[in-house]
């Protein structure tokens, strides 16, 4: 099964633009479901949308950076995604102390709410690089 997906430019901007209304959607629902769940917000140490424009941001530049690294080799496209992400891993791991030593009432679930939303978007950038890792050259 070949997936010829992102080859030309303007499929990756395609990818980009439904990636960006995918953040703009997934956010909206992410703050009417604290909203429903009467979860103060203004307690967090980051706010929703700094968080989604921290992870959105870091995807796009991993994206980015694999189809760069796809273009000029292909069989540098799995080391450069592990590379980058462990660069995000790291830059994460700095906002996210201040989380892990809050000791506010909603600490905990902002610390949910942070590594699910890593783990969101971690999981469709390595979808994403998978399915350029499984087409045919």
């Amino acid at each position: 099964m070949s997936f010829n997906l992102f080859q030309t430019p303007k499929q990756q901007k395609v990818l980009l633009a439904l990636w960006i209304t995918f953040i703009t959607l997934s956010y909206s629902l992410h703050q009417a479901a604290f909203t429903s769940a009467e979860i103060v917000l203004t307690s967090f140490t980051y706010s929703l949308v700094s968080l989604y424009l921290l992870f959105g941001l870091f995807s796009i530049g991993v994206l980015v950076t694999v189809f760069q690294v796809r273009k000029r080799n292909f069989d540098l496209v799995g080391m450069s995604f592990l590379i980058a992400t462990t660069v995000k891993l790291m830059v994460c791991a700095l906002f996210l102390r201040p989380i892990l030593k809050s000791i506010s009432v909603t600490a905990a679930i902002e610390k949910t709410n942070f590594f699910m939303m890593f783990i969101v978007f971690l999981a469709i950038e390595t979808i994403v690089t998978i399915l350029i890792l499984n087409e045919k050259q």
